[in-house]
């Protein structure tokens, strides 16, 4: 009665900012446009997860996390990743933690799997040292499930959860970079050609798959690999000019993403089954066509790195990087800066071209 008084009394403008203020606490306090987000992926989205095993592929020291505002996390990027950017137009109020460091109720708003060096097939990146392999993130997953269950009381609550939350994985690229095109460790090159590599790489992947669809998976993205003939490292082995991207890794991946496209018409006539490709390949093709529309200069080496290209060797501990990070295309050896993540993420969540996803972007997923 007193509050309703003293609201009657207030002159119009001091009301209307009332009105503001409370409608800004309802904005800020708007629940996420899906209830969990799980990941999957390699050291593209990798949060933390490798930090604490025997392992080369981690980022968790300076100058890693130079715009991140926890420091170095285990991201490899100066800042955010494309899934930390897509997390946030998903309306997620925190990043999405590491499985590694969870707890049970963050398992219920969703995790993030990836391992950085990790592959579809489990003997990619065994050179690097341990790694958790999509079969090994896959079971984690499960486990996970598992704990779901438990903490909502049976399997239906579960099920019902798990198929409103988005999923998105992104594996291939290490089964190329740090497998197929490393003749001097692994043999697969002499084993398949190309289009034969591909095709085993799509047969595994879909087994795969199934598990995480029969595990309750319902809204799936799968990340298409990008161009890991443009990255620096691999201009400054294999480009002439170090500016020319690699043909004949990029053309063995296309083989691979066009192969990724018809997966999500199979995974799509299952009961329920809402998958979906991002064409991260497109997406990067596009940002190289016309760098300076996207606000970038530099394309083809490494804010952080050592030799040709900033690329024959990744960035070291306590490095120096460049200052102008946010023009840069490449954080380091490998992997997209913060401005590229953020420009891709942005693509995923909301198309920009109709080339960008198929069939449709992560704002519709969330929304079926």
């Amino acid at each position: 009665m007193g509050r309703a008084t003293t609201m009657r009394r207030l002159p119009a403008a001091a009301l209307l900012v009332v009105v503001l203020a409370t409608a800004a606490v309802a904005v800020v306090r708007a629940a996420p446009q899906v209830p969990c987000y799980f990941v999957f992926g390699d050291s593209l989205v990798d949060n933390g997860n490798n930090n604490d095993i025997a392992s080369l592929a981690r980022a968790n020291y300076p100058p890693y996390g130079i715009d991140f505002a926890g420091g170095p996390t285990g991201r490899f990027s100066n800042g955010l990743t494309t899934v930390d950017a897509i997390s946030r137009l998903l309306g997620f109020d925190d990043f999405i933690p590491a499985y590694a460091g969870a707890n049970g109720d963050q398992l219920l708003t969703g995790v993030n799997f990836a391992s950085a060096a990790a592959g579809i097939r489990d003997e990619t990146g065994q050179q690097l040292g341990q790694r958790i392999s999509f079969g090994g993130q896959l079971q984690n997953y499960q486990n996970a499930v598992q704990q779901l269950v438990s903490i909502l009381g049976d399997e239906d609550s579960a099920a019902n959860h798990l198929s409103q939350c988005i999923f998105t994985v992104g594996m291939g690229s290490n089964d190329y970079l740090n497998n197929y095109f490393m003749p001097t460790i692994y043999t697969t090159s002499q084993q398949y050609t190309p289009e034969q590599y591909a095709d085993a790489l799509i047969d595994q992947y879909s087994q795969q798959l199934r598990v995480l669809y029969n595990n309750g998976a319902r809204k799936v993205a799968l990340m298409g690999v990008g161009q890991v003939g443009c990255s620096p490292n691999e201009l400054a082995q294999h480009s002439p000019d170090g500016t020319t991207c690699v043909g004949q890794i990029n053309s063995a991946i296309d083989l691979f993403n066009q192969k990724l496209v018809a997966l999500v018409d199979q995974f799509n006539s299952l009961p329920g089954a809402h998958f979906t490709y991002i064409n991260n390949y497109g997406i990067f093709e596009d940002i190289l066509r016309a760098p300076g529309a996207h606000g970038l200069t530099v394309t083809n080496r490494g804010c952080c790195g050592v030799g040709r290209n900033n690329g024959q060797v990744t960035c070291l501990p306590f490095q120096t990087p460049c200052a102008n990070r946010n023009e840069y295309l490449f954080w380091d050896a490998f992997h997209p800066s913060e401005a590229a993540n953020i420009l891709v993420g942005r693509r995923a969540y909301s198309a920009a071209m109709p080339s960008d996803v198929h069939p449709v972007d992560l704002r519709t997923l969330a929304q079926l």
